[in-house]
């Protein structure tokens, strides 16, 4: 299987603001030129994380290919901790980014083994998948056998391409485009 993992456009709001933003004015635009550069693409299934801003870029496409997103839960945020203020998660996600899988703990392997099972488990041939930074850069960690939960600085709509082999394991097809990483 062939996954083009598609980083949601720019929100409108932080993640140390809200829990679930959608996209912005910028975002929106984002959003329609990513569909326009995989419109090239043969026609193939849709899924997306259960966050608005991922769910908002691929609506674009799903409506050029006439499908329907699937919302695949797995594809979600990193969870922040408990009793973290909204205000205090900005802080706990760059200390996070700068560190290791192994550095966090059991909650949050179990969020990315279980990101990875649902990659493993899609049943598309061919598919294309909106989801969040810090997802992506698990992929590509489990492609390449990096521990480092931030791994490529992707931009906002970056393509990362993988083939998921039928014995389970990733290969990294091309690395999506990086920018600055704001974390608000």
């Amino acid at each position: 299987m062939t996954l083009h993992l598609v980083r949601h456009g720019r929100a409108a709001a932080g993640w140390d603001a809200d829990p679930d933003p959608g996209l912005d004015a910028t975002g929106r635009e984002q959003a329609l030129a990513v569909a326009a550069r995989l419109a090239a693409l043969p026609t193939r299934p849709v899924v997306t994380s259960p966050f608005l801003r991922c769910r908002e870029t691929a609506q674009p496409i799903a409506d050029r290919w006439r499908t329907v997103p699937e919302v695949v839960e797995e594809l979600g945020e990193i969870p922040s901790p408990e009793g973290v203020p909204m205000d205090r998660r900005g802080e706990w996600l760059m200390a996070v980014m700068a560190g290791t899988w192994g550095d966090l703990g059991p909650r949050w392997t179990a969020y990315r083994d279980a990101l990875l099972a649902g990659v493993r488990g899609l049943s598309a041939r061919d598919a294309v998948a909106f989801t969040h930074f810090v997802a992506i850069n698990a992929v590509i960690g489990a492609a390449t056998g990096d521990d480092r939960v931030m791994i490529r600085s992707l931009d906002n709509c970056s393509v990362t391409v993988v083939d998921v082999r039928d014995d389970g394991s990733i290969v990294l097809l091309e690395g999506g485009d990086e920018a600055a990483t704001i974390v608000r």
